[in-house]
């Protein structure tokens, strides 16, 4: 950490609705906008303070979502405008690179973060070699050139759990955990959420038992390990270990120490470190533990020191994974419930994650608290970052 590292000053999210339900209507930017526009009414920043924008999305096909989120935000037009495409880590990283530009001196105040409009993302085609072939539509690209490297994530979710013993069980008890804590937490995350129409808090985390998780469907079932057909249903992937498709965004405003006393706006966090780091990518389970290690590793923090963790649950089977890997008590992790009680706003999880970690260290912890966040992408990309409080 360098004296002039960034600090945070502010931070907002929209609610993270699945698929198809209250932001469906709305492009990535609309949802994007109001959510920047109240980040920078908290804060107590002009839009003209504002030098740049970057933003994480991985569903939007091109163009440059930053600067239609800037734009739409009022921000003027001399605002810089960056996008970030790294898949799920995208709101993550594109925090870190907003941290960055004010570390080099690029800029002195910064909004970053992620947005997804799943629920508008645009129809995906291959254009056709010859003229006479039709297009051939495609749900996902590639995020590996050997097609036998790029397996569907939900079958290496189970390929994993199934060579380390994770039953379907102890997934499903997992997500069952993650349900309740958001439900225990919801008025706790009322106060960073920015309502937008009726989307005014995360409405996808329900009340649940064991007995009727043992009831939701098996989505994958390993076909690599397990010495029996018997093993490999053991170890399945089941809907409610999965999280689910979804929209929203999440951003922070960050500045320089400098720009931060020069506006009066006193800061209650600083961003300490990041850090993002590949693996094999038919093994994506394993990519946000590996960031995260490389990051306590470089830094000289114990994972036991942290006040908190964030870790977006993709799957169930790599949070409990990432637990174990470093770990970290449970209790600790996810205080308010993660991904699989709220949805997976892809361009966006990761800038979720971290409002979330930033809103319950501001509440509750002492000065000099840790907090870790965390995310892993298809691939087998992983990313981290350490946040302090003031």
């Amino acid at each position: 950490m360098t004296p002039d590292a960034p600090v945070l000053l502010a931070w907002a999210r929209s609610a993270v609705v699945p698929r198809g339900g209250a932001l469906a209507c709305l492009a990535a930017h609309e949802i994007a906008a109001p959510v920047v526009r109240a980040l920078l009414a908290r804060g107590g920043i002009g839009a003209s303070a504002v030098d740049a924008v970057v933003c994480g999305n991985a569903l939007g096909a091109g163009g440059n979502p930053a600067r239609m989120v800037a734009l739409a935000a009022g921000l003027p037009d001399g605002t810089a405008a960056f996008s970030v495409d790294t898949q799920c880590c995208s709101g993550l990283d594109a925090v870190a690179m907003g941290a960055g530009l004010i570390a080099s001196g690029q800029a002195q105040v910064v909004v970053a973060g992620g947005v997804e409009a799943w629920s508008r993302s645009p129809i995906r085609q291959h254009r056709p070699l010859a003229q006479d072939e039709a297009p051939v539509s495609y749900e996902r690209p590639a995020f590996a050139p050997d097609p036998s490297r790029d397996p569907d994530l939900t079958l290496a979710a189970a390929r994993y759990a199934a060579q380390t013993g994770i039953t379907r069980t102890a997934q499903d008890a997992h997500a069952v955990g993650s349900h309740a804590k958001a439900l225990a937490w919801r008025e706790h995350m009322a106060s960073e959420i920015v309502p937008i129409g009726a989307a005014v808090r995360d409405s996808y985390a329900r009340a649940l038992t064991v007995e009727r998780a043992a009831r939701m469907p098996i989505e994958a079932i390993s076909d690599q390990w397990g010495s029996s057909d018997f093993d490999r249903r053991a170890t399945a992937v089941s809907r409610l270990s999965i999280a689910p498709q979804a929209d929203g965004a999440a951003f922070v405003l960050m500045a320089s120490p400098q720009a931060s006393a020069l506006l009066g706006a006193p800061p209650l966090l600083r961003w300490r470190a990041a850090l993002a780091r590949g693996t094999a990518p038919e093994m994506p389970m394993l990519a946000a533990a590996r960031a995260t290690k490389r990051l306590l590793h470089r830094h000289g923090v114990e994972a036991a020191a942290l006040w908190g963790a964030e870790l977006h649950e993709a799957f169930a089977v790599q949070a409990i994974a990432f637990a174990e890997a470093l770990g970290i008590d449970p209790e600790r992790l996810n205080r308010g419930g993660g991904g699989l009680a709220r949805g997976h706003p892809i361009g966006a999880s990761g800038a979720v994650s971290l409002v979330r970690l930033l809103a319950d260290m501001a509440r509750e912890a002492s000065r000099g608290a840790l907090g870790l966040a965390s995310i892993a992408a298809a691939g087998g990309l992983g990313s981290a970052a350490l946040v302090e409080r003031l």
